[in-house]
């Protein structure tokens, strides 16, 4: 029989065993996680595993543990907008960074239309990964009802919103204060001693846009609805609103966009007009995304959120439902964040 510790053969967990002096179930509860080794044991065979370089066989380890080691993070948008739209770049690096903590893979979806639900349903369905992260859902999508039929444990990036959530209240989610940031914004600006604030709102299917837009209006009791144009979190869809804002209201002197994106395409529209920015336009943006915010001319005044931090809770949520199972009916919903926000500011207001 061959000797498992010879040169040039793969290391076995007996091989750890034998090196660690232990037995060969208790390598196996410590490199599968298990619970029951004293930890002078535990750190004696880490210290063998690391000596001889024995790398864990993941079916072996999938069949212990019930793991597979990958989680699907699943956008609910279009492939264009998420390779277009720096936001989407700085949350997928804070899960991948935070995956790789906890030495799991990610496995990228994204939505192009309902078409790609039973597509999605069937892979997760599948036994594939250990659990969902979807983010930037809208309020008709039919996904959370198909992420909630294949019962993977899920974490949702941004506050639910889409019909039934109200009745399901085991539904992780992490979050930024978008209303209470949108009130930083028009607060900001009212004490430049602006007047006549616009807003440039994002899609009225998003939770996130949905409160940006009453948290400008907590402020603004009784704001023009002249000057309200609705975007949908587009650069492109930033110059339209501009230009439709100042066809209705050529006296305004401030504008809030609900995201760096569009307050950038605003930004465009302003100079093209020969409007200078921020005598006599003042203008916020929302995320603090710094390619889009500090590449503009002037830089962006913005409400900074933590995109890539909130991405990093995510995975710690899921993580935390993995460990404690699913939860029982009628629930709280287990560990739901909402961060902070500031204000940031930079030339444009």
């Amino acid at each position: 029989m061959p000797d498992p510790t010879a040169a040039g053969a793969r290391p076995t967990l007996e091989a750890v065993a034998a090196h660690a002096g232990v037995s060969r179930a208790t390598v196996s509860r410590v490199v599968n996680g298990g619970a029951g080794v004293r930890r002078p044991l535990a750190d004696k065979v880490r210290r063998a595993v690391e000596e001889l370089g024995y790398v864990p066989n993941h079916a072996a380890r999938s069949l212990v543990t019930r793991r597979n080691g990958a989680v699907a993070v699943i956008i609910a948008e279009p492939e264009f907008r998420i390779f277009s739209d720096p936001f989407f770049e700085q949350q997928v690096r804070g899960i991948s960074r935070e995956l790789t903590a906890h030495d799991s893979q990610l496995v990228l979806l994204w939505v192009e239309g309902p078409g790609d639900h039973d597509r999605i349903g069937r892979y997760l369905s599948g036994g594939h990964v250990d659990g969902a992260l979807a983010f930037s859902v809208h309020n008709d999508d039919g996904l959370p009802a198909v992420i909630r039929r294949t019962q993977v444990p899920a974490v949702f990036g941004g506050r639910p919103g889409w019909a039934g959530q109200a009745a399901d209240r085991a539904v992780p989610y992490v979050d930024c204060d978008n209303r209470g940031g949108a009130r930083l914004a028009v607060r900001h600006l009212l004490g430049l001693g602006r007047e006549r604030i616009a807003h440039i709102a994002g899609p009225r299917d998003q939770t996130s846009a949905l409160d940006r837009g009453d948290g400008y209006r907590d402020v603004l009791l009784d704001a023009d609805p002249a000057l309200i144009a609705q975007g949908d979190f587009t650069a492109a869809s930033g110059a339209r609103a501009m230009a439709e804002l100042l066809q209705r209201r050529p006296d305004l002197d401030a504008v809030f966009a609900a995201n760096d994106l569009m307050a950038s395409g605003a930004l465009g529209v302003l100079r093209e007009r020969g409007l200078r920015v921020p005598e006599d336009v003042a203008l916020v943006g929302f995320d603090d995304v710094v390619s889009v915010a500090e590449a503009t001319d002037p830089p962006l005044t913005t409400v900074r959120q933590d995109i890539e931090g909130m991405g990093r809770l995510m995975v710690r949520l899921l993580a935390r439902v993995l460990n404690q199972g699913e939860p029982e009916p009628g629930a709280d919903t287990p560990g739901s964040v909402i961060m902070p926000v500031e204000l940031v500011r930079r030339a444009s207001a």
